[in-house]
Protein backbone atom coordinates (compact mmCIF):
# COMPACT_ATOMS: atom_id res chain seq x y z
CA UNK A 1 0.00 0.00 0.00
CA UNK A 2 0.61 3.79 -0.43
CA UNK A 3 3.76 4.27 2.22
CA UNK A 4 3.30 1.04 3.72
CA UNK A 5 7.45 1.73 5.02
CA UNK A 6 5.74 4.61 6.88
CA UNK A 7 3.59 2.31 8.83
CA UNK A 8 6.04 -0.65 9.16
CA UNK A 9 8.49 1.51 10.60
CA UNK A 10 6.22 3.99 12.44
CA UNK A 11 4.63 0.88 14.13
CA UNK A 12 8.32 0.05 15.46
CA UNK A 13 8.83 2.76 16.73
CA UNK A 14 5.60 3.18 18.55
CA UNK A 15 6.46 -0.09 20.22
CA UNK A 16 9.57 1.63 21.91
CA UNK A 17 7.40 3.25 24.08
CA UNK A 18 4.96 0.01 25.40
CA UNK A 19 4.99 -0.12 29.30
CA UNK A 20 5.99 3.95 29.54
CA UNK A 21 3.68 6.42 31.29
CA UNK A 22 4.73 8.93 30.43
CA UNK A 23 7.24 9.83 27.25
CA UNK A 24 10.47 12.10 27.08
CA UNK A 25 11.48 14.38 24.46
CA UNK A 26 13.94 12.05 23.30
CA UNK A 27 11.29 9.34 22.67
CA UNK A 28 9.28 11.95 20.72
CA UNK A 29 12.38 12.92 18.58
CA UNK A 30 12.50 9.21 17.12
CA UNK A 31 8.98 9.12 16.11
CA UNK A 32 9.44 12.30 14.47
CA UNK A 33 12.86 11.09 12.84
CA UNK A 34 11.07 7.77 11.38
CA UNK A 35 7.96 10.01 10.25
CA UNK A 36 10.74 12.54 8.40
CA UNK A 37 12.96 9.48 7.11
CA UNK A 38 9.45 7.18 5.84
CA UNK A 39 7.67 10.98 3.89
CA UNK A 40 10.49 11.67 2.42
CA UNK A 41 11.85 8.57 0.98
CA UNK A 42 8.27 8.47 0.00
CA UNK A 43 8.65 11.95 -2.14
CA UNK A 44 6.48 13.83 0.03
CA UNK A 45 7.21 17.54 -0.51
CA UNK A 46 9.71 18.64 1.99
CA UNK A 47 8.17 21.49 3.43
CA UNK A 48 4.54 19.16 4.00
CA UNK A 49 6.96 16.75 6.52
CA UNK A 50 8.61 19.53 8.15
CA UNK A 51 4.96 21.20 9.05
CA UNK A 52 3.57 17.80 10.01
CA UNK A 53 6.40 16.85 12.13
CA UNK A 54 6.68 20.08 13.97
CA UNK A 55 3.19 19.59 14.50
CA UNK A 56 3.60 15.94 15.98
CA UNK A 57 6.37 16.98 18.60
CA UNK A 58 4.74 19.69 19.97
CA UNK A 59 1.24 18.16 20.46
CA UNK A 60 2.93 15.21 22.02
CA UNK A 61 5.32 17.65 24.10
CA UNK A 62 2.56 19.64 25.20
CA UNK A 63 -0.48 17.63 25.69
CA UNK A 64 -1.15 16.00 28.78
CA UNK A 65 -2.66 12.44 27.92
CA UNK A 66 -6.05 11.86 29.09
CA UNK A 67 -6.68 9.49 32.33
CA UNK A 68 -5.77 5.74 32.21
CA UNK A 69 -4.28 6.10 28.49
CA UNK A 70 -0.59 5.34 27.91
CA UNK A 71 2.17 7.27 26.52
CA UNK A 72 1.99 4.96 23.40
CA UNK A 73 -1.62 5.11 22.49
CA UNK A 74 -1.18 9.08 23.27
CA UNK A 75 1.20 9.48 20.57
CA UNK A 76 0.06 7.13 18.32
CA UNK A 77 -3.97 9.17 18.74
CA UNK A 78 -1.53 12.91 17.81
CA UNK A 79 0.31 10.98 14.75
CA UNK A 80 -2.79 9.49 13.59
CA UNK A 81 -4.84 12.61 14.03
CA UNK A 82 -2.07 14.68 11.93
CA UNK A 83 -1.48 11.90 9.37
CA UNK A 84 -5.43 12.25 8.98
CA UNK A 85 -5.00 16.30 8.60
CA UNK A 86 -2.51 15.74 5.96
CA UNK A 87 -4.12 13.62 3.30
CA UNK A 88 -7.07 15.96 3.89
CA UNK A 89 -10.43 15.43 3.42
CA UNK A 90 -12.44 12.62 0.54
CA UNK A 91 -13.49 14.41 -2.54
CA UNK A 92 -17.46 14.90 -2.47
CA UNK A 93 -18.75 12.49 -4.72
CA UNK A 94 -22.68 12.30 -4.29
CA UNK A 95 -25.03 9.57 -5.50
CA UNK A 96 -26.66 11.73 -8.09
CA UNK A 97 -26.53 12.41 -11.98
CA UNK A 98 -23.30 14.40 -12.96
CA UNK A 99 -20.39 14.24 -15.47
CA UNK A 100 -16.85 13.65 -14.57
CA UNK A 101 -13.72 14.75 -16.66
CA UNK A 102 -10.97 12.46 -16.01
CA UNK A 103 -7.32 14.07 -16.77
CA UNK A 104 -3.77 13.07 -16.03
CA UNK A 105 -0.55 11.82 -18.57
CA UNK A 106 -0.75 8.83 -20.57
CA UNK A 107 0.07 5.57 -18.63
CA UNK A 108 -1.48 7.06 -15.39
CA UNK A 109 -4.13 4.74 -15.44
CA UNK A 110 -7.48 6.74 -16.60
CA UNK A 111 -9.23 3.92 -18.69
CA UNK A 112 -8.39 1.68 -16.06
CA UNK A 113 -9.43 4.37 -13.74
CA UNK A 114 -13.19 5.51 -15.76
CA UNK A 115 -14.11 1.50 -15.71
CA UNK A 116 -13.19 1.16 -12.07
CA UNK A 117 -15.00 4.27 -10.96
CA UNK A 118 -18.02 3.23 -13.49
CA UNK A 119 -17.92 -0.20 -11.88
CA UNK A 120 -18.50 1.75 -8.39
CA UNK A 121 -21.18 3.70 -9.02
CA UNK A 122 -23.03 1.01 -10.78
CA UNK A 123 -22.59 -1.07 -7.83
CA UNK A 124 -24.04 2.24 -5.67
CA UNK A 125 -27.45 1.29 -7.91
CA UNK A 126 -26.36 4.37 -10.38
CA UNK A 127 -26.55 3.79 -13.90
CA UNK A 128 -22.69 4.65 -15.59
CA UNK A 129 -21.87 5.03 -18.67
CA UNK A 130 -17.90 5.68 -19.91
CA UNK A 131 -17.21 7.81 -23.13
CA UNK A 132 -13.60 7.15 -24.41
CA UNK A 133 -12.47 10.30 -26.19
CA UNK A 134 -8.95 9.51 -27.14
CA UNK A 135 -7.91 9.35 -30.59
CA UNK A 136 -4.10 9.46 -30.18
CA UNK A 137 -3.12 6.12 -28.03
CA UNK A 138 -3.09 3.59 -30.31
CA UNK A 139 -5.86 0.72 -28.60
CA UNK A 140 -7.08 2.87 -26.52
CA UNK A 141 -10.58 2.53 -27.66
CA UNK A 142 -10.30 -1.45 -27.34
CA UNK A 143 -8.92 -1.31 -23.90
CA UNK A 144 -11.79 1.09 -22.84
CA UNK A 145 -14.31 -1.34 -24.50
CA UNK A 146 -13.05 -4.40 -23.16
CA UNK A 147 -12.73 -3.04 -19.32
CA UNK A 148 -16.11 -1.30 -19.21
CA UNK A 149 -17.61 -4.85 -20.59
CA UNK A 150 -16.10 -6.41 -17.21
CA UNK A 151 -17.09 -4.07 -15.25
CA UNK A 152 -20.67 -4.53 -16.96
CA UNK A 153 -21.35 -0.81 -18.15
CA UNK A 154 -22.73 1.46 -20.72
CA UNK A 155 -19.84 2.52 -22.92
CA UNK A 156 -19.21 4.66 -25.78
CA UNK A 157 -16.26 5.50 -28.31
CA UNK A 158 -15.61 5.42 -31.86
CA UNK A 159 -12.49 3.67 -33.43
CA UNK A 160 -12.64 5.77 -36.29
CA UNK A 161 -12.99 9.11 -34.91
CA UNK A 162 -10.39 11.96 -35.32
CA UNK A 163 -11.71 14.73 -33.06
CA UNK A 164 -12.01 14.06 -29.39
CA UNK A 165 -14.34 16.60 -28.80
CA UNK A 166 -16.82 15.17 -31.78
CA UNK A 167 -16.66 12.42 -29.84
CA UNK A 168 -17.48 13.57 -26.64
CA UNK A 169 -20.11 15.40 -27.68
CA UNK A 170 -21.79 12.42 -29.37
CA UNK A 171 -21.39 10.00 -26.64
CA UNK A 172 -23.48 12.31 -24.26
CA UNK A 173 -26.09 12.45 -26.82
CA UNK A 174 -25.74 8.39 -27.41
CA UNK A 175 -25.93 7.96 -23.52
CA UNK A 176 -28.36 9.91 -22.20
CA UNK A 177 -30.10 7.67 -20.28
CA UNK A 178 -27.06 7.02 -17.87
CA UNK A 179 -27.35 8.70 -14.42
CA UNK A 180 -23.71 9.21 -14.19
CA UNK A 181 -20.76 10.33 -17.64
CA UNK A 182 -16.97 9.63 -16.49
CA UNK A 183 -15.59 11.27 -19.74
CA UNK A 184 -11.75 9.61 -20.33
CA UNK A 185 -9.59 11.99 -22.21
CA UNK A 186 -6.40 10.97 -23.57
CA UNK A 187 -2.84 11.38 -22.12
CA UNK A 188 0.76 12.14 -23.64
CA UNK A 189 3.91 11.51 -22.35
CA UNK A 190 3.96 15.12 -21.31
CA UNK A 191 2.55 18.03 -21.02
CA UNK A 192 2.44 19.60 -24.34
CA UNK A 193 0.35 22.58 -25.65
CA UNK A 194 -2.14 20.17 -27.73
CA UNK A 195 -3.10 17.82 -24.94
CA UNK A 196 -3.59 21.39 -22.54
CA UNK A 197 -5.83 22.61 -25.51
CA UNK A 198 -7.65 19.22 -26.14
CA UNK A 199 -8.87 18.85 -23.15
CA UNK A 200 -9.75 22.69 -22.58
CA UNK A 201 -11.96 22.18 -25.98
CA UNK A 202 -13.59 19.17 -23.96
CA UNK A 203 -13.78 20.14 -20.56
CA UNK A 204 -15.89 23.28 -22.23
CA UNK A 205 -17.86 20.71 -24.42
CA UNK A 206 -19.28 18.16 -21.33
CA UNK A 207 -19.10 20.66 -19.21
CA UNK A 208 -18.80 18.34 -15.96
CA UNK A 209 -19.61 18.87 -12.51
CA UNK A 210 -16.03 17.91 -11.23
CA UNK A 211 -12.85 17.09 -12.77
CA UNK A 212 -10.51 14.69 -11.69
CA UNK A 213 -6.72 14.12 -12.05
CA UNK A 214 -5.51 10.58 -12.48
CA UNK A 215 -2.02 10.32 -11.27
CA UNK A 216 -0.07 6.98 -10.68
CA UNK A 217 1.52 6.23 -7.26
CA UNK A 218 4.88 5.94 -8.12
CA UNK A 219 4.71 9.55 -10.24
CA UNK A 220 7.20 11.30 -7.43
CA UNK A 221 7.97 15.15 -7.59
CA UNK A 222 6.76 15.24 -11.34
CA UNK A 223 3.27 15.22 -9.61
CA UNK A 224 3.44 18.60 -8.22
CA UNK A 225 3.71 20.51 -11.46
CA UNK A 226 1.56 17.90 -13.42
CA UNK A 227 -1.35 18.74 -10.92
CA UNK A 228 -0.42 22.71 -11.29
CA UNK A 229 -0.79 23.09 -14.71
CA UNK A 230 -3.87 20.76 -15.03
CA UNK A 231 -5.72 22.78 -12.37
CA UNK A 232 -4.41 25.86 -14.31
CA UNK A 233 -6.30 24.92 -17.80
CA UNK A 234 -9.17 23.18 -16.45
CA UNK A 235 -9.37 23.29 -12.34
CA UNK A 236 -8.91 19.95 -10.28
CA UNK A 237 -11.74 18.91 -8.29
CA UNK A 238 -10.15 15.80 -6.86
CA UNK A 239 -7.62 13.23 -7.43
CA UNK A 240 -7.21 9.65 -8.45
CA UNK A 241 -4.83 7.57 -7.22
CA UNK A 242 -3.48 4.33 -9.04
CA UNK A 243 -1.44 1.23 -8.88
CA UNK A 244 -1.48 0.94 -4.94
CA UNK A 245 -1.37 -2.40 -5.04
CA UNK A 246 2.65 -2.18 -6.08
CA UNK A 247 5.47 -0.92 -4.67
CA UNK A 248 4.72 2.66 -5.37
CA UNK A 249 5.63 5.44 -3.07
CA UNK A 250 2.66 7.78 -3.16
CA UNK A 251 4.00 10.53 -1.56
CA UNK A 252 4.10 12.71 -5.27
CA UNK A 253 0.48 12.28 -5.61
CA UNK A 254 -0.43 13.87 -1.78
CA UNK A 255 1.76 16.51 -2.55
CA UNK A 256 -0.35 17.55 -5.55
CA UNK A 257 -3.52 17.34 -3.76
CA UNK A 258 -1.86 19.71 -1.91
CA UNK A 259 -0.32 21.76 -4.21
CA UNK A 260 -3.95 22.12 -5.81
CA UNK A 261 -5.90 22.27 -2.99
CA UNK A 262 -8.33 19.57 -3.69
CA UNK A 263 -8.66 16.34 -2.35
CA UNK A 264 -8.87 12.56 -2.88
CA UNK A 265 -11.58 10.66 -4.12
CA UNK A 266 -10.34 6.99 -5.50
CA UNK A 267 -7.22 4.39 -4.35
CA UNK A 268 -7.01 2.00 -7.53
CA UNK A 269 -5.67 -0.70 -5.47
CA UNK A 270 -5.62 -4.08 -7.99
CA UNK A 271 -5.83 -4.97 -11.73
CA UNK A 272 -9.75 -5.82 -11.66
CA UNK A 273 -12.15 -3.08 -12.04
CA UNK A 274 -13.36 -4.38 -8.38
CA UNK A 275 -10.47 -3.22 -6.98
CA UNK A 276 -11.46 0.72 -6.31
CA UNK A 277 -12.36 2.14 -3.01
CA UNK A 278 -13.43 5.68 -2.50
CA UNK A 279 -10.70 7.22 -0.54
CA UNK A 280 -11.54 7.95 3.60
CA UNK A 281 -8.82 9.55 5.42
CA UNK A 282 -9.76 8.11 8.71
CA UNK A 283 -9.70 4.63 7.25
CA UNK A 284 -7.18 5.04 5.52
CA UNK A 285 -4.54 6.26 7.81
CA UNK A 286 -6.31 3.68 10.39
CA UNK A 287 -5.09 0.97 7.87
CA UNK A 288 -1.98 2.04 7.53
CA UNK A 289 -1.31 2.44 11.59
CA UNK A 290 -2.19 -0.87 11.77
CA UNK A 291 -5.45 -0.12 13.97
CA UNK A 292 -7.62 -1.64 11.15
CA UNK A 293 -10.63 -1.12 9.16
CA UNK A 294 -14.18 -2.31 10.04
CA UNK A 295 -16.10 0.11 8.08
CA UNK A 296 -14.47 -0.97 4.39
CA UNK A 297 -14.40 -4.54 5.39
CA UNK A 298 -18.28 -4.74 6.29
CA UNK A 299 -18.66 -3.22 2.68
CA UNK A 300 -16.40 -6.13 0.83
CA UNK A 301 -17.79 -8.87 2.98
CA UNK A 302 -21.55 -7.46 2.26
CA UNK A 303 -20.77 -7.20 -1.24
CA UNK A 304 -18.48 -10.16 -1.48
CA UNK A 305 -21.51 -12.22 0.16
CA UNK A 306 -24.12 -10.80 -2.42
CA UNK A 307 -21.58 -11.90 -5.85
CA UNK A 308 -21.24 -15.36 -4.11
CA UNK A 309 -25.20 -15.54 -3.98
CA UNK A 310 -25.70 -14.91 -7.54
CA UNK A 311 -26.90 -18.00 -9.34
CA UNK A 312 -27.32 -19.91 -6.17
CA UNK A 313 -30.58 -20.05 -5.69
CA UNK A 314 -29.89 -23.13 -3.21
CA UNK A 315 -27.42 -21.63 -0.89
CA UNK A 316 -28.06 -19.65 1.53
CA UNK A 317 -25.38 -18.11 4.26
CA UNK A 318 -27.20 -17.97 6.95
CA UNK A 319 -28.00 -21.93 6.28
CA UNK A 320 -24.11 -22.43 7.92
CA UNK A 321 -25.63 -20.91 11.40
CA UNK A 322 -28.08 -24.08 11.47
CA UNK A 323 -27.56 -27.58 11.44
CA UNK A 324 -24.02 -29.17 9.91
CA UNK A 325 -21.66 -26.99 8.03
CA UNK A 326 -20.62 -28.97 4.79
CA UNK A 327 -17.74 -28.71 2.36
CA UNK A 328 -20.42 -27.03 0.35
CA UNK A 329 -20.94 -24.32 2.44
CA UNK A 330 -16.86 -24.16 2.98
CA UNK A 331 -16.14 -23.46 -0.46
CA UNK A 332 -19.03 -20.96 -0.83
CA UNK A 333 -17.23 -19.12 2.18
CA UNK A 334 -13.81 -19.76 0.43
CA UNK A 335 -15.33 -18.01 -3.06
CA UNK A 336 -16.83 -15.11 -1.11
CA UNK A 337 -13.11 -14.72 1.06
CA UNK A 338 -11.72 -14.81 -3.02
CA UNK A 339 -14.21 -11.90 -3.85
CA UNK A 340 -13.16 -9.40 -1.01
CA UNK A 341 -10.33 -9.29 -2.99
CA UNK A 342 -6.32 -9.69 -2.20
CA UNK A 343 -6.29 -11.53 1.50
CA UNK A 344 -3.48 -9.09 2.47
CA UNK A 345 -5.26 -5.78 1.50
CA UNK A 346 -7.94 -7.96 4.02
CA UNK A 347 -5.71 -8.59 6.61
CA UNK A 348 -4.62 -4.88 6.81
CA UNK A 349 -8.77 -4.19 7.14
CA UNK A 350 -9.29 -6.34 10.47
CA UNK A 351 -7.99 -4.68 13.64
CA UNK A 352 -5.21 -6.96 15.37
CA UNK A 353 -4.54 -8.73 12.37
CA UNK A 354 -3.14 -6.23 10.06
CA UNK A 355 -0.38 -3.67 10.67
CA UNK A 356 2.64 -4.97 12.94
CA UNK A 357 1.23 -8.61 12.51
CA UNK A 358 1.83 -8.46 8.46
CA UNK A 359 5.17 -7.23 9.68
CA UNK A 360 6.01 -10.39 11.33
CA UNK A 361 4.82 -12.37 8.10
CA UNK A 362 7.05 -13.46 5.05
CA UNK A 363 6.87 -11.78 1.89
CA UNK A 364 4.99 -14.49 0.13
CA UNK A 365 2.82 -15.70 3.17
CA UNK A 366 -0.44 -14.60 1.50
CA UNK A 367 0.20 -16.20 -1.57
CA UNK A 368 0.93 -19.25 0.13
CA UNK A 369 -2.73 -18.95 1.64
CA UNK A 370 -4.49 -18.17 -1.73
CA UNK A 371 -2.53 -21.08 -3.05
CA UNK A 372 -3.56 -23.15 -0.48
CA UNK A 373 -7.34 -22.10 -1.33
CA UNK A 374 -7.11 -23.57 -4.88
CA UNK A 375 -5.68 -26.73 -3.78
CA UNK A 376 -8.58 -27.47 -1.51
CA UNK A 377 -10.71 -26.56 -4.18
CA UNK A 378 -9.55 -28.84 -7.14
CA UNK A 379 -9.58 -31.46 -4.13
CA UNK A 380 -13.30 -30.68 -3.35
CA UNK A 381 -13.92 -31.30 -7.11
CA UNK A 382 -12.87 -34.91 -6.70
CA UNK A 383 -14.62 -35.34 -3.86
CA UNK A 384 -18.40 -37.16 -4.56
CA UNK A 385 -21.70 -35.84 -3.37
CA UNK A 386 -22.29 -37.63 -0.79
CA UNK A 387 -18.56 -36.68 0.90
CA UNK A 388 -18.66 -33.20 0.22
CA UNK A 389 -21.89 -33.47 2.56
CA UNK A 390 -20.53 -35.24 5.35
CA UNK A 391 -16.81 -34.97 5.58
CA UNK A 392 -16.61 -36.67 8.66
CA UNK A 393 -17.56 -40.17 6.91
CA UNK A 394 -14.20 -39.99 4.71
CA UNK A 395 -11.82 -42.68 5.61
CA UNK A 396 -8.12 -43.25 4.97
CA UNK A 397 -9.23 -45.20 1.29
CA UNK A 398 -11.45 -42.44 0.05
CA UNK A 399 -8.29 -40.00 1.26
CA UNK A 400 -6.01 -41.68 -1.31
CA UNK A 401 -8.48 -41.91 -3.92
CA UNK A 402 -9.24 -38.07 -3.50
CA UNK A 403 -5.40 -37.47 -3.66
CA UNK A 404 -4.80 -39.11 -6.68
CA UNK A 405 -7.75 -38.09 -8.30
CA UNK A 406 -7.26 -34.10 -7.87
CA UNK A 407 -3.12 -34.61 -8.15
CA UNK A 408 -2.89 -33.29 -4.69
CA UNK A 409 -1.20 -35.06 -1.52
CA UNK A 410 -2.66 -36.88 1.24
CA UNK A 411 -1.36 -34.55 3.42
CA UNK A 412 -3.14 -31.56 2.19
CA UNK A 413 -6.34 -33.61 1.53
CA UNK A 414 -6.23 -34.28 5.30
CA UNK A 415 -5.37 -30.57 5.86
CA UNK A 416 -8.69 -29.66 3.89
CA UNK A 417 -10.36 -32.25 6.46
CA UNK A 418 -8.77 -30.95 9.20
CA UNK A 419 -9.58 -27.53 8.26
CA UNK A 420 -13.20 -28.54 7.59
CA UNK A 421 -13.49 -29.34 11.30
CA UNK A 422 -12.10 -26.20 12.76
CA UNK A 423 -14.37 -23.96 10.70
CA UNK A 424 -17.51 -26.11 11.82
CA UNK A 425 -16.58 -25.89 15.58
CA UNK A 426 -16.02 -21.83 14.49
CA UNK A 427 -20.04 -22.12 13.16
CA UNK A 428 -21.53 -24.28 15.77
CA UNK A 429 -19.77 -21.03 18.51
CA UNK A 430 -21.69 -18.51 16.41
CA UNK A 431 -24.85 -20.61 16.53
CA UNK A 432 -27.02 -19.19 18.92
CA UNK A 433 -25.00 -16.47 19.44
CA UNK A 434 -27.34 -13.21 20.07
CA UNK A 435 -26.76 -9.53 19.32
CA UNK A 436 -25.15 -8.43 22.70
CA UNK A 437 -22.78 -11.08 21.95
CA UNK A 438 -21.60 -10.15 18.68
CA UNK A 439 -21.55 -6.37 19.41
CA UNK A 440 -18.96 -7.80 22.46
CA UNK A 441 -17.03 -9.59 19.42
CA UNK A 442 -16.92 -6.55 17.40
CA UNK A 443 -15.60 -4.49 20.54
CA UNK A 444 -12.97 -7.09 21.06
CA UNK A 445 -11.83 -6.66 17.50
CA UNK A 446 -11.65 -3.08 17.54
CA UNK A 447 -9.49 -3.07 20.60
CA UNK A 448 -6.97 -5.29 19.11
CA UNK A 449 -8.03 -8.66 20.36
CA UNK A 450 -7.71 -9.70 16.77
CA UNK A 451 -8.66 -13.21 16.63
CA UNK A 452 -8.32 -16.72 14.46
CA UNK A 453 -9.57 -14.62 11.30
CA UNK A 454 -12.00 -16.84 9.37
CA UNK A 455 -12.08 -19.82 11.17
CA UNK A 456 -8.58 -20.41 11.35
CA UNK A 457 -7.80 -20.38 7.86
CA UNK A 458 -4.87 -18.20 7.74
Amino acid sequence: MVLDDLGSSLRGTLDTLRGKSRISEEDVDNVVKEIQRSLLQADVDVSLVMDLSDSIKERALDEEPPSGTSARDHVLRIVYEELVDLVGDSTNIPLEDQTILLAGLQGSGKTTTAAKMAWWFSKKGLRPAVIQTDTFRPGAYDQAKEMTERAEVEFYGDPDGEDPVQIARDGLEATTDADVHIVDTAGRHALEDDLISEIEEIERTVDPDRSLLVLDAAIGQGAKDQAKQFDESIGIDGVAITKLDGTAKGGGALTAVNETGSTIAFLGTGETVQDVERFEPDSFISRLLGMGDLKQLTERVERAMQETQEGEDDWDPEDMMKGEFTLHDMRKQMQAMDNMGPLDQVMDMIPGMGGGLMDELPDNAMDVTQDRMRNFEVIMDSMTEAEMANPRSVGASQVKRIAKGSGQSEETVKELLDQHKMMARTMKQFQGMGDGDMQRMMKKMQGGGGGGGFGGMF
